[in-house]
């Protein structure tokens, strides 16, 4: 199996006073040049906030931004009128469009932790859109479980021929990996997993081309981004 591996230790680490963020991708005042993205997923940042703290009221436009709860509970504000908090087992889809602005604030007095996900549309200045769903793997470990897709099936719909999965993998299981698109990437969200040959561990990250195997060393969470070979 050719692949790529990302490790953990590759990834940049920012601190900011409230903030701590480990970004997979070149993103703010961390550039790498070997890390730009993959595909059509540019951005990966890993981010603990603290509390009474978050990000003020700012604008993106055709971006499709996910955001994943890990722990605690974000509220999110926005230019459409959403306004409401999204709690750890929940997937936010804010596809930017023409533009948007909104701010996320962790209201508690814990840190929250959660991964923000970019990933480029295939469809430029479209209407903006916001969704929401809750989907906790934890609840059915072992199993594949979509979040998002170009198609009717898929819990939220994205702008891109991409799919995005996500599992629980208990320790010594494993789960397949049966691309539908052209570019299998495997981020570890915790734990550590066995993908052929390679050993990758939490916040660490892997892309090949075939299908292959999944088996957790030890109980474990991954995100399975299903890619286009070309983005567009």
């Amino acid at each position: 199996m050719k692949a790529f591996l990302h490790p953990s230790e590759n990834r940049g680490h920012v601190k900011m006073g409230w903030l701590e963020s480990k970004h997979s991708f070149s993103f703010g005042n961390w550039y790498d040049p070997k890390y730009m993205g993959i595909s059509a997923l540019r951005v990966i940042n890993d981010d603990l906030i603290a509390g009474h703290q978050g990000f003020g009221t700012h604008p993106h436009d055709n971006m499709e931004i996910l955001t994943c709860v890990l722990k605690g509970t974000i509220t999110h504000q926005d230019s459409m009128g959403n306004h409401g908090g999204i709690a750890a087992g929940e997937w936010q889809l804010m596809s930017a469009g023409t533009g948007i602005r909104h701010s996320e604030m962790n209201q508690g007095n814990e840190r929250v932790h959660l991964l923000q996900i970019w990933i480029i549309p295939n469809e430029q200045d479209a209407k903006p859109n916001y969704q929401q769903i809750r989907l906790d793997p934890h609840e059915q470990p072992n199993h594949w479980h979509l979040i998002c897709g170009p198609n009717g099936n898929a819990p939220m719909h994205i702008r891109q021929n991409a799919e995005v999965k996500t599992a629980v993998i208990q320790q010594g299981q494993s789960l397949q990996v049966q691309a539908t698109q052209q570019i299998n990437y495997i981020h570890v969200v915790s734990g550590t997993v066995q993908i052929a040959e390679h050993r990758v561990e939490a916040g660490g990250a892997i892309a090949f081309l075939d299908d292959s195997e999944i088996q957790a060393i030890d109980d474990a969470q991954v995100i399975w981004f299903d890619l286009p070979e070309v983005p567009h």
